[in-house]
């Protein structure tokens, strides 16, 4: 008799499974100023459920992602639990000297199983995508003095 794939068999193939890399957006869109924070956030789906088949028996794995490690450009990495959101309900947000960064997001995915519509499982350990990095210039804005009569 076929024995049904044990947890360290969906492993390997949660990890070959191709999950979304998510998108690093940042507000404001394009530069940003110093002494305003730079907001982080995706909108990339964040849960997605695949069905194998593995040696006869079907598999089904959600897959969800379960941190975030915003990589700001600037030697930060920023980890959460949640995806961010844009302004005016933004949760991730980071301060900047001038310059030009390069940001990405790096999502870590852990995932639940069941065989054969049977009792859903953890999946043992997780897996990473690593989303397409944004880069932006932190621009210093200066005051100007000028006659308001000119």
């Amino acid at each position: 008799m076929n024995p049904a794939p044990s947890p360290a068999e969906v492993f390997r193939y949660f990890q070959t499974l191709p999950l979304p890399q998510l998108p690093t957006k940042q507000q404001p869109p394009g530069n940003g100023l110093v002494g305003l924070p730079v907001i982080f956030f995706t909108d990339g789906p964040t849960t997605q459920t695949f069905t194998l088949d593995i040696r006869g028996f079907t598999v089904d794995i959600t897959a969800t992602a379960s941190s975030f490690t915003w990589h700001t450009g600037d030697g930060t990495d920023l980890i959460t639990t949640d995806p961010g959101a844009p302004y005016p309900d933004h949760t991730i947000s980071h301060d900047y000297a001038s310059g030009t960064y390069t940001a990405s997001l790096t999502t870590t995915w852990t995932a639940t199983f069941s065989i054969d519509g049977g009792l859903t499982v953890p999946v043992p350990g997780s897996t990473t995508t690593e989303g397409p990095p944004v880069t932006f210039d932190v621009l210093q804005a200066r005051p100007v003095l000028t006659n308001p009569f000119d």
